[in-house]
């Protein structure tokens, strides 16, 4: 794994996974980790809260890894919290740094100056953008497809999700649509398009602007959190879903 050297005082934005040069595939987890740099104190959050879904998302690093092998493809993982900003939103959206998140107020993230966001951009988007980019030009006449991999609490705001995984797409939906299609007869998750989020809930920046942009096929991966908690559970969830992937882009788009 190759991190960036950000001089930025923030630590690395993100890192990356080298494959052979011919994968088709390319694995991108956006809320990888959820570390805060010290500078910002904590962002004024308890350390339950850090840990907790808010900070990041849970297991799918693990899982995206796991499939990244699988595929033998590269992958770009983001290393700062979505806290201090959010990998998959653009600058121009006030969700890319955000006040509060589900119930909890984010105190850090209050009346920041216009130097204080231009920062933040600077050191954590940014990078992270330039080298998904870079990543994907280099490999162009190879990659087919890029998948995101997030995951998903299953109460929010005091409510039980019943989805345990969802196919998510923004400008392209072909690449979902199939997908859910072939889904195999004995795979026993609930499976649902644009469930727990959707494009209208602001989701799709990734999809649309490295995968839509460049010609890839592209789909994320909404997973939920208590499924994938246990090195078992994310193996048996990579181990179902690479060959789910792998025929869905074999024989969906010959």
């Amino acid at each position: 794994m190759q991190p960036d050297s950000s001089a930025s005082g923030f630590g690395p934005a993100f890192a990356k996974t080298p494959s052979s040069p011919d994968a088709e595939v390319i694995v991108v987890c956006e809320h990888a980790a959820n570390w805060i740099p010290p500078a910002l104190a904590d962002l004024g959050l308890d350390a339950a809260t850090r840990q907790s879904h808010i900070a990041w998302d849970p297991g799918a690093l693990a899982v995206a890894r796991r499939l990244a092998e699988r595929f033998s493809g590269p992958m770009v993982e983001g290393c700062i919290s979505r806290l201090v900003y959010d990998l998959n939103r653009p600058p121009s959206a006030p969700s890319a740094i955000p006040t509060r998140s589900e119930i909890f107020d984010v105190p850090g993230n209050h009346d920041l100056s216009d130097a204080a966001r231009a920062q933040r951009v600077a050191a954590v988007y940014e990078p992270f953008r330039a080298a998904l980019a870079e990543e994907i030009v280099r490999r162009k006449d190879a990659l087919r497809l890029m998948v995101t991999v997030h995951s998903f609490t299953p109460v929010y705001k005091g409510e039980r999700r019943a989805v345990e995984l969802g196919l998510l797409h923004g400008r392209d939906a072909r690449f979902a649509t199939e997908m859910l299609a072939r889904k195999p007869a004995d795979l026993g998750w609930d499976v649902r398009l644009n469930a727990p989020y959707s494009a209208s809930d602001g989701v799709a920046h990734t999809l649309d602007l490295h995968g839509c942009d460049n010609g890839l096929l592209n789909v994320m991966l909404e997973i939920r959190n208590d499924l994938i908690a246990t090195a078992a559970q994310q193996d048996a969830w990579a181990d179902a879903l690479a060959p789910w992937i792998r025929a869905t882009l074999k024989e969906g788009f010959a």
